[in-house]
């Protein structure tokens, strides 16, 4: 019998007791619906949130502080305090009993760093703090960073900041073009803005700056503008009027740009030889991973109710093809009688399992797709309007695929043990059988 003529068989078979196989088939399909539909989630959460990273910032920068070895792990009460360095400044970051300090680098930090293979450029990681942003309307409040590296924020118009510029620069994010006056993204590119910030002494001034670019709302981070190094230069000069120097050229944090075309292993080992220094690096990549952890652990949890619901499955599959060989002893005996192996008659009982696992999935899946669709479309009018850009469940071709063919093997594993038995059925005692 060639393989065409088990599959024409196996298929018959499963139509012979219909209840039985179209419930095994129901407890398949609620498993690869589910298992698609929490995968496909943590697709498109994942696909949305590698755009949004870069509202985090470039992604080719360390962020670089001064590691604190009064912080190493936890201290005990009798545990004797810190040595006191005279050449090193201290910020407080939190206060109370479990107050945090973090160590203050200087322009001598920063020439370290620089001295190191494969650092482009290093920059303080300066506050900046304005009052306000205005337009062609009134004022409103602004939460301004400066940016460092090449943005790989997702971009509505416009591009980033030129930081080699001698010009002011800005972007700024989708929800300000509006309330700034203009009627679409495409409208605020070139125009000027004015914003207003306020020195130490309580003197306010005005800077003016150019918008060249809008950029999508952040779901990660704060909803930044972002400053090329021109404009956040000259308005921390301004902030700044009136602090002590000291107070000026202290840093928590700087800034390494490296190049682009870093590999992981050169980063890490930058990394290394900082930390050897007493510096500890972080970049975008990091936070990233951090909160892809949290997101898989997440979906890890959801597929494992999709799991449990495949569990249940196989044992379907056991029952109804082992009822199907007790039901079938005597045609099993003919096959045998006839001259069929006992491989064939493995294989022709697997063919049914896998046949079963291949419909349970392929109609979960479809299911799944269908009513993702729905959902986005739902979503992308309603909940998720603000969220541009988002399709909350995605289902790539891979994924789709690695769900039909694992189920199909789940099936054909459950379905060795009926298949065993049937192929060592003695045929005189098959044939014998009522």
């Amino acid at each position: 019998m060639k393989f065409i003529d088990l599959l024409q068989t196996a298929s018959s078979s499963m139509l012979r007791s219909k209840a039985r196989t179209i419930l095994t088939i129901l407890a398949i399909f609620i498993g690869a619906t589910t298992i698609t539909l929490t995968n496909g989630i943590g697709t498109g959460i994942k696909s949305y949130l590698n755009k949004q990273i870069g509202n985090l910032g470039a992604t080719n920068v360390l962020t670089i502080q001064l590691t604190n070895p009064s912080s190493s792990g936890p201290k005990s009460a009798s545990s004797p305090p810190a040595t006191y360095n005279p050449n090193q400044r201290i910020a407080l970051v939190s206060s109370g009993r479990d107050a945090q300090k973090q160590l203050l680098m200087s322009s001598k930090d920063i020439r370290i760093i620089e001295s190191n293979f494969g650092i482009l450029s290093v920059a303080p990681a300066r506050t900046i703090a304005p009052d306000y942003i205005m337009g062609n309307g009134g004022k409103y409040q602004l939460s301004l960073a400066q940016q460092f590296g090449t943005t790989t924020a997702q971009m509505l118009a416009g591009e980033g900041v030129d930081n080699n510029s001698g010009q002011n620069q800005i972007t700024v994010p989708a929800n300000y073009v509006s309330s700034l006056g203009y009627s679409s993204n495409q409208a605020i590119i070139g125009k000027p803005v004015t914003i207003g910030i306020t020195n130490a002494e309580g003197i306010q001034s005005t800077v003016s700056a150019t918008v060249v670019g809008v950029q999508q709302i952040a779901v990660i981070g704060p909803s930044s503008a972002y400053a090329n190094t021109n404009l956040a230069n000259q308005l921390f000069d301004i902030q700044s009027t009136g602090l002590p120097s000291a107070t000026v050229n202290s840093y928590s944090t700087v800034a390494a740009t490296f190049p682009n075309n870093f590999t992981a292993a050169q980063i890490t080992n930058l990394e290394n030889r900082l930390k050897t220094e007493g510096y500890t690096g972080q970049t975008i990549k990091n936070k990233e991973n951090t909160v892809f952890t949290a997101l898989n652990v997440i979906i890890i949890v959801f597929d494992m109710f999709g799991v449990i619901a495949l569990l249940a499955a196989s044992f379907g599959i056991v029952n109804t093809l082992l009822m199907s060989v007790q039901e079938r002893t005597k045609e099993i005996g003919l096959m045998k009688a006839l001259g069929m192996s006992p491989r064939r008659i493995f294989t022709l009982f697997s063919i049914e399992a896998v046949l079963i696992g291949f419909w349970g999935s392929a109609l979960g899946v479809g299911f799944a797709a269908l009513l993702g669709k729905v959902i986005n479309t739902i979503g992308q009018h309603g909940f998720l309007k603000d969220f541009t850009g988002l399709s909350l469940l995605t289902f790539p071709l891979t994924t789709i695929t690695a769900v039909i063919l694992g189920i199909m093997l789940i099936a054909f594993l459950a379905g060795t043990l009926p298949a065993i038995r049937a192929s060592k059925k003695d045929p005189i005692e098959a044939l014998r059988y009522e």
